[in-house]
């Protein structure tokens, strides 16, 4: 099976159906960008000489080229690797690197950030719509390329606890597997139906691509590229039945937008990548009525460990409304949940333990990396690190996160990786960085340092080695770190000791 056919089948089906809209406008209908797909296609295979299973890298805003770019990596039988557009240049010259990307698409500025960091392994770097880009377009088109369910499709780029990200191995069965939960838990989807790309095209935005494109709906990237409130409230007046996944935090932003919106135009508003605060739920339903759903789900498991319905979300009604508005939900039918204690066997509903999950669309594993992968995957259950307990009534809700995550914004950062790029200032001795609750980005940054240097040095090295959205937005200057008997530095009581010290400067 190859995941291409959808476009392949919805563009003989509907060919003059709108596929892609760029702003207000109609950029392509469904026969335009089949056949446009499968000339790039062609023209990877024949002109690029890559061969089925290579790997080729997307780093891009969104666009309209993005689907396009998407579906004829999968039509030429090649695995695309979609990664950050706001990742430092060194990050994603690592990531170009480890996948072996012989090609790289890259937007207009990006690609400059890549130039000094690009791996000798890269033989193309092709800025989007540039002529070099056009000419693609001007070759012979190609058949789909026959794949296996387990042939490799998208290598999702996850943040990793050493500081490098991991590369998981996404199939073509993963990601059918999750279009499918998406369609029929999540979201159900109708040609003519349009989703919204505010969020990154990259990330959990881009696996809903697939279920419009294979059920006629269409893809609409904002002129920003981005997440812009007023620009987002008049596509929705322009566009039907629109649907956007967001990260908590935009949510929140439209949810105190001034602008006008007709919340009966919204189809869903679909939030993950973190929790949402209980209260803040409560004023997106004032504000939006019921169209929220919340996904709760991993990169190594796309998008697909549980859900919060619509009807849960609004259901004001029942007795246990507000428990369930703080859960994950329900899981998806797709995949085996359960919540385990340390021996892997299940708990009983009530008791807290790691998260386990199985199913078609878990990851293969992590790319180039069998020990990460054997570690994650033990007895075919993806181990989560997180913890979570399950209520009577089989819901799901998240206690802690494991391996000390931050998510801000939506955007995970690993404490580790800040810390390494810290350690690398002379004057400084010892750092730990934790996640500050933060009532806009859910949690920031916050650096706890023991050393003599000067906060502005300390956010130069970081804007010189990492992402801006990773350095930390506060840091603490303290004689010692708290460690237990064996030196280990006690995150645990660092986050108590900040919450007190942020309480104090109250």
């Amino acid at each position: 099976m190859n995941i291409a056919r959808w476009l392949e089948s919805t563009g003989k089906a509907y060919p003059s159906l709108p596929a892609i809209g760029l702003g207000t406008r109609v950029e392509h209908d469904y026969g335009t960008l089949a056949g446009r797909v499968a000339r790039i296609a062609g023209a990877l295979r024949n002109d690029l000489s890559l061969q089925p299973g290579a790997r080729v890298a997307i780093v891009a805003r969104n666009c309209a080229e993005y689907v396009e770019l998407l579906f004829a990596i999968w039509h030429a039988g090649l695995a695309a690797v979609p990664a950050n557009a706001k990742l430092h240049g060194a990050e994603l010259g690592y990531i170009l690197e480890h996948s072996g990307a012989r090609v790289c698409f890259a937007s207009r500025g990006i690609g400059d950030a890549i130039v000094p960091h690009a791996p000798k392994s890269l033989e193309h770097l092709i800025q989007i719509g540039s002529p070099p880009y056009r000419s693609l377009l001007e070759g012979d088109a190609i058949s789909v390329a026959p794949r296996a369910p387990d042939d490799l499709a998208w290598l999702f780029y996850t943040s990793g606890t050493t500081g490098r990200p991991k590369g998981a191995m996404l199939s073509h069965r993963s990601l059918k597997e999750a279009t499918y939960a998406y369609a029929a838990e999540v979201d159900p989807v109708s040609a003519g139906d349009a989703i919204l790309h505010g969020a990154p095209m990259s990330h959990g935005s881009g696996i809903y691509i697939m279920a419009h494109v294979a059920l006629g709906g269409i893809n609409v990237m904002p002129e920003s590229g981005g997440f812009q409130p007023d620009e987002i409230f008049a596509l929705i007046s322009r566009w039907p039945r629109a649907s956007m996944f967001a990260a908590p935090t935009m949510i929140k932003r439209l949810v105190d937008g001034p602008a006008d919106c007709d919340p009966t135009r919204i189809r869903t508003l679909i939030w993950g990548g973190a929790p949402m605060y209980v209260e803040d739920a409560f004023k997106a339903l004032d504000r939006f009525g019921p169209c929220l759903a919340q996904i709760y789900g991993q990169g190594e498991c796309p998008m697909t460990i549980a859900t919060l319905s619509k009807h849960d979300i609004a259901n004001r009604g029942h007795p246990r409304w507000r428990d369930r508005l703080a859960s994950a939900g329900r899981p998806y039918a797709c995949v085996d949940v359960i919540v385990a204690g340390e021996n892997g066997q299940p708990l009983p509903a009530g008791e807290p333990g790691e998260i386990l999950c199985g199913g078609d669309v878990l990851m293969s594993g992590y790319w180039e990396n069998p020990q990460a992968s054997m570690e994650a995957l033990k007895d075919c259950l993806l181990h989560t690190g997180d913890v979570g307990v399950f209520d009577a009534d089989g819901y799901l809700t998240l206690k802690d996160r494991s391996k000390d995550l931050i998510i801000s914004g939506g955007a995970n950062v690993y404490p580790r990786e800040v810390e390494e790029v810290l350690l690398m200032h002379e004057q400084v001795r010892e750092v730990s960085v934790i996640g500050r609750p933060d009532a806009e980005w859910g949690e920031i940054v916050v650096a706890y340092v023991v050393g003599n240097a000067q906060a502005a040095e300390l956010d130069a090295l970081c804007l010189s080695r990492i992402a801006r959205f990773k350095r930390p937005k506060d840091y603490v200057f303290v004689d010692a770190l708290p460690k237990n008997n064996y030196g280990k530095i006690l995150k645990t009581e660092l986050r108590t000791r900040d919450a007190e010290h942020t309480k104090k400067k109250a």
